[in-house]
């Protein structure tokens, strides 16, 4: 998608030019008028370091021979200790190094008997020296003037033209941004003296344009080249007087309000208009409401003592613990709410990590029915049944959530390194470590349940469900060879991030690929589908039901 979205569009280039009507009179109304402004020298980028003299102490070795005393080298390091190795080794040269780690060890009573060479300290010596230290560079940002942002579903309403901004940040006290330069679907623009630049923008087609966008510091660098995809579309009621226009912005820099969960991940963006209801997020936790009688939840109330059914037939449970008729009515209010006490929750961890609220609580509906615990005694535990796989999924394809969560485990040193790049038992140690954290099993607990451990895991899900969303990502583009953006529709792709989080990325893997070879584009939900057969089956009814859990 994105060779499409940077091909020319002469037209649409050369109406974004003569509708650009920038604030602070930074550009002239001739260039505007002319639909013909410079192309913009290529930025420098940054470049700013800072040269700093720091205080050090030097450590003065002597490498001397045993047989006659003799120095034979020194080295001067600036670490307490003996010199490393490698110290040796560039100070001392090849030779003297392959005797020093091949010599036999010496006995300190017989020193007259010891063969090769010994480190003694010389002295120590205060010294200054200047390094160069990296400074934080300037930055921009893009957001829409007079817009509001419908989270709800996942776009801005614009009752006016929309006008994009686009606004440089100095981190320096004594520097400021003094130019914005981009371009706007391949026509330039720039805005002088200021570091906000605004535009109206026409209309697009489904694809949107690309701008481009950065900023010039006074410090005489200036931020990196920044790039954002807008797409406008005007909704048209039949009424003149009523005429606004959905926007939708993807970007890394994007500062104006929600944006479609993963939809950058995919360079993809949303149905016009915003996300269909079970990935839409509302402002009310009460919107999350459901009244549900889900058998696996009664049946764990009554067994836990939540729910008194003594006076239904075996207490209100069939054989193998199942819930009866009589012990589902009995439980049918303890059980709505309880379906609902975790909806504060789930919207706010929405509102953080951007995960539609509607999404995260089907889920957790299909997988668990709201029972945190360990299911049937198996390997799949909490609200959202977490797996060690699924674990791995998270901690290898959420980077930002791996360095959140692995200095809780191990040290920060070693987490610097990443998941992958940990040995296999200390990538083990953090699968169980993040399963045992969704765990809310507890058996001095009421109900056999710690619900603060229910709470935060809640979380922990919405992260694992952005990592799968980057997985899917990753394997349509494996199976394709192209973009996710260039063969499939933002629903669908959620869909297939589903399928990815209950069934796993091979079995995805082989759906895709299916499609694809069968020459079925673009990939749609009932495309694909159809193969996912065997084990991998049961994943359509899941996905089946989780998208559909919205409207009941």
């Amino acid at each position: 998608m994105a060779n499409r979205r940077l091909a020319s569009r002469f037209f649409l280039a050369l109406t974004a030019v003569a509708n650009l009507l920038v604030s602070f009179g930074a550009m002239p109304a001739s260039n505007l008028n002319s639909g013909l402004v410079a192309e913009p020298n290529p930025p420098p980028g940054p470049d700013r370091y800072s040269i700093v003299a720091i205080e050090y102490t030097a450590y003065d070795w002597d490498l001397a021979r045993w047989k006659d005393r003799a120095e034979v080298c020194s080295i001067i390091v600036e670490h307490e200790g003996v010199p490393t190795l490698d110290e040796v080794y560039n100070h001392c040269g090849t030779i003297i190094y392959r005797e020093w780690v091949s010599q036999p060890m010496c006995n300190l009573n017989r020193t007259a008997t010891c063969e090769g060479y010994y480190l003694k300290l010389v002295g120590t010596e205060k010294k200054e020296k200047e390094i160069a230290m990296q400074l934080p560079a300037a930055h921009a940002w893009i957001s829409l003037e007079d817009c509001e942002p419908v989270y709800s579903a996942s776009t801005n309403i614009c009752e006016s033209k929309p006008t994009l901004v686009i606004t440089g940040k100095e981190p320096l006290p004594n520097e400021s941004i003094i130019r914005i330069e981009g371009k706007y679907d391949d026509a330039s623009f720039f805005c002088e003296d200021t570091d906000t630049c605004k535009f109206q923008i026409p209309e697009t087609d489904d694809d949107g344009v690309t701008v481009e966008f950065w900023a010039y510091s006074s410090y005489g660098d200036s931020s990196e080249i920044y790039e954002a995809q807008v797409r406008v579309q005007k909704a048209d009621e039949g009424d003149p007087d009523q005429l606004y226009w959905y926007v939708d912005v993807l970007s890394s820099q994007w500062f104006g309000g929600v944006s479609a969960t993963c939809a950058e991940a995919w360079d993809v963006f949303p149905p016009v208009g915003g996300t269909p209801k079970w990935l839409s997020t509302p402002t009310q936790s009460e919107t999350l409401s459901s009244d549900i009688p889900y058998t696996y939840l009664a049946a764990n109330l009554i067994l836990q003592g939540a729910v008194d059914a003594s006076s239904c037939p075996d207490g209100g449970l069939a054989p193998g613990n199942t819930v009866n008729q009589c012990g589902l009515e009995a439980s049918r209010e303890t059980v709505r709410q309880w379906q609902n006490q975790f909806d504060d929750l789930i919207l706010s961890t929405a509102k953080e990590t951007s995960v539609p609220a509607f999404l995260l609580k089907n889920l957790f509906a299909r997988e668990s029915q709201f029972w945190p615990g360990i299911f049937q005694a198996a390997g799949d535990i909490g609200l959202g049944q977490l797996t060690e796989n699924g674990a791995d999924t998270a901690l290898f394809w959420n980077r930002s959530f791996f360095n959140q969560f692995c200095p809780l485990v191990v040290d920060s040193e070693t987490c610097g390194a990443g998941y992958a790049n940990l040995d296999e038992e200390q990538q083990a140690e953090l699968r169980r470590a993040l399963v045992n954290s969704v765990d809310a099993t507890c058996e001095d607990c009421p109900l056999g349940l710690d619900l603060t451990q229910a709470d935060f895991s809640i979380g922990v899900f919405a992260h694992t469900l952005i990592a799968n969303c980057e997985q899917a990502g990753q394997v349509i583009y494996n199976y394709t060879g192209k973009s996710p953006a260039e063969v499939a529709a933002y629903e669908d792709l959620w869909k297939f991030t589903l399928v990815n989080y209950n069934a796993g990325g091979g079995c995805l893997a082989e759906a895709v690929s299916g499609a694809y070879a069968s020459n079925e584009l673009p990939l749609t939900w009932d495309t694909v589908s159809p193969h996912l057969i065997g084990v991998c089956s049961n994943a359509v009814d899941y996905v089946n039901d989780i998208s559909r859990q919205a409207d009941k």
